[in-house]
């Protein structure tokens, strides 16, 4: 008998989460009133799964940086302007679905608790950056270190102040990364146009 509340409990919390990311998808402010309404819970329900409205960001948070995390591992190009050019890509298209949750991650209330959960990815983006310098594909003016958080910050500026609605946002998205890399805008370009997957939809 217990099997099916507990089932409706993680099926419940799932529902919270999903609210969540859609509510502060559309306003980073959303209340908790607004959550659960669009969970179909009481006020008092949402309460029963989560201690306050930061619990839910929280959780909100590691799932966002769980699916950024995922994608880093899976860019495997050999060439390093390719690699970074489709991890930013890719992230802006998971981005671009729920952007204002992800500026809202990557804002100052909520920098350390993101740093911790984005660790896998910033490991990738350090790894692709130390390859790319060894293999004279990247800029070596900068301790590879250095390079790959300023890569961080600027995807980071770019995901809170880009239209996504924008046709042309994910482009800019990734030539600004390429850019800070080292290439030139005509070079970003001309790398986009070689691989026209990294702008397909």
């Amino acid at each position: 008998m217990s099997t099916p509340t507990r089932r409706d409990a993680v099926e419940n919390r799932a529902g919270i989460l999903d609210a969540a990311t859609a509510a502060i998808g559309h306003d980073p402010r959303a209340s908790i009133d607004t959550i659960a309404r669009r969970a179909g819970l009481s006020r008092r329900a949402l309460y029963g799964h989560f201690d306050d409205r930061n619990a839910i960001v929280r959780e909100v948070i590691a799932a966002g940086a769980a699916r950024f995390n995922d994608i880093a591992a899976r860019i495997d190009d050999a060439d390093s302007r390719v690699a970074l050019a489709r991890l930013a890509s890719e992230l802006w298209r998971e981005a671009a679905h729920v952007q204002a949750a992800a500026a809202l991650a990557l804002d100052d209330a909520h920098l350390a608790e993101t740093s911790d959960a984005l660790a896998p990815l910033r490991r990738r983006i350090d790894g692709i950056v130390r390859r790319g310098q060894e293999a004279g594909e990247l800029r070596t003016d900068l301790p590879a270190p250095t390079l790959a958080r300023l890569l961080e910050e600027t995807g980071r500026m770019v995901v809170a102040r880009v239209d996504a609605g924008s046709a042309t946002a994910r482009s800019i998205a990734v030539c600004a990364v390429l850019s800070i890399a080292g290439l030139s805008w005509t070079e970003a370009r001309a790398l986009l146009e070689q691989h026209p997957d990294l702008e397909t939809p």
